[in-house]
């Protein structure tokens, strides 16, 4: 009897532990801290915000710092660098699947399953603690990027980068170039619009209020900025890294120690530079127009094409220094070697650990639980946050010693391959 594509068993299941390299693990791991940071002021609603609406503007000058340092090192920064670590990952799981005997069909079955399911799994995390999910969103991208290109060749994934960036650029570029060309730089923006933050639903004392505010922006964040993201070029550093991927640039960090170098100095002075002209208006060192530091203003579309080169500067750094690490083992201390294996094992474990955060963070901060984030400032809750993060670093480390998946990764691994792994 012939044995149809879907009917075929699958020569493996998910990545063995042997099969892992650490400057993936690693950058996830620190990804994580970077994202639980760049999330704070979402739970910071009792603030007082300024144009942007995202940052607050009141405090000490240690908050004016740590919300210059967000804006310039963290805010739109952190999701380049997820979309990369997504896309490389992705595919290679591709890779492997295919090198041991899958099918490509079947292979890109797999990862297809995997995304209608992080399109859920990401859905029901925004509806239920934080609006800001981006696995629903990335869920998408996989979905659309996963057919289109896992099977084409490298040629093709060069061209689409290509067409990308310049996409990118044109629709980051043309209002900018709109407004300089009718002398209105400065009424670009809308500084009168409804503060960012308020999507969040932090700041509602009800529940079920809260979750509708969350899922109405789960469902923009999830379904229209995906879209607009494919139309208007923000899959380039996803399909980068599915490049990357193909060239083993994070496995083998020592044959491309040239481009990251490259990538971390370029990628991080453009991504920072970028971001200082808003950092400096929000804490008033630089007198800017208020529509210019709005959402939809002229220093926040600086500050968003210019993510995109801090965030793969910041996974050429990671890179680099996890080449770096593997080059000194007579001189590792105990000490150093427990810490970069519990941040590994955050890597490994991220979308668990992800999901942490906001178990911890909503019911702790929102108006609807305690409440927390009526009384924290901007550095008091980046405080907050490293200790989240250091939560899940010792639960991560524990789980790596026991030799045990994270639990949403355990579940995740299941709903993709089922019984029929080998």
């Amino acid at each position: 009897m012939t044995i149809t594509s879907k009917e075929k068993p699958l020569r493996r299941g998910g990545v063995r532990a042997e099969e892992r390299a650490l400057a993936p693990d690693f950058a996830r791991g620190i990804m994580l801290l970077l994202i639980v940071l760049s999330n704070t002021a979402f739970h910071l609603w009792a603030a007082r915000h300024g144009p942007s609406g995202w940052q607050p503007v009141d405090g000490s000058w240690l908050d004016h710092a740590v919300q210059f340092t967000m804006i310039t090192v963290l805010d739109l920064r952190i999701y380049p660098l997820f979309a990369f670590l997504f896309g490389y990952g992705m595919m290679q799981l591709y890779l492997r699947q295919t090198t041991a005997g899958t099918s490509e069909r079947d292979a890109v079955r797999i990862l297809r399953r995997r995304s209608f399911w992080l399109i859920a799994i990401g859905l029901t995390h925004s509806t239920l603690l934080m609006a800001g999910d981006i696995v629903g969103y990335y869920g998408v991208l996989s979905l659309v990027l996963g057919l289109v290109f896992l099977r084409r060749g490298e040629r093709a994934l060069k061209w689409w980068i290509c067409i990308g960036a310049a996409l990118l650029v044109f629709f980051a570029a043309q209002p900018v170039v709109s407004a300089l060309l009718q002398g209105e730089l400065g009424t670009l923006g809308d500084a009168g619009a409804e503060p960012g933050f308020m999507a969040y639903g932090a700041q509602e004392e009800s529940w079920l209020g809260a979750a509708e505010t969350r899922l109405e922006t789960g469902l923009y964040i999830t379904f229209l900025a995906s879209a607009l993201s494919l139309i208007g070029g923000g899959y380039v550093v996803f399909l980068l890294g599915f490049w990357a991927a193909r060239r083993r640039v994070l496995e083998e960090p020592g044959r491309h120690r040239t481009l990251l170098r490259r990538t971390a100095v370029i990628g991080i002075t453009v991504g920072w530079l970028g971001a200082l002209p808003a950092a400096l208006a929000h804490i008033g060192a630089l007198d800017v127009p208020d529509d210019a530091q709005s959402e939809s203003g002229a220093l926040t579309l600086l500050r968003d094409i210019t993510g995109n080169a801090a965030g793969l500067g910041y996974v050429a750094a990671v890179a680099l220094f996890a080449h770096w690490w593997t080059n000194r083992e007579a001189r590792r201390g105990a000490t150093a070697v427990a810490a970069m294996s519990a941040v590994s094992a955050v890597g490994k474990r991220s979308l668990s650990c992800y999901l942490t955060h906001s178990l911890i963070f909503a019911p702790l901060l929102a108006a609807w639980g305690l409440g927390l984030g009526e009384h924290l400032s901007s550095a008091t809750m980046a405080l907050f946050a490293i200790g989240v993060w250091l939560v899940t670093v010792a639960g991560a480390y524990a789980l790596e010693r026991a030799g045990r998946r994270g639990p949403a990764e355990a579940v995740l691994r299941r709903l993709m391959y089922g019984s029929r792994t080998g």
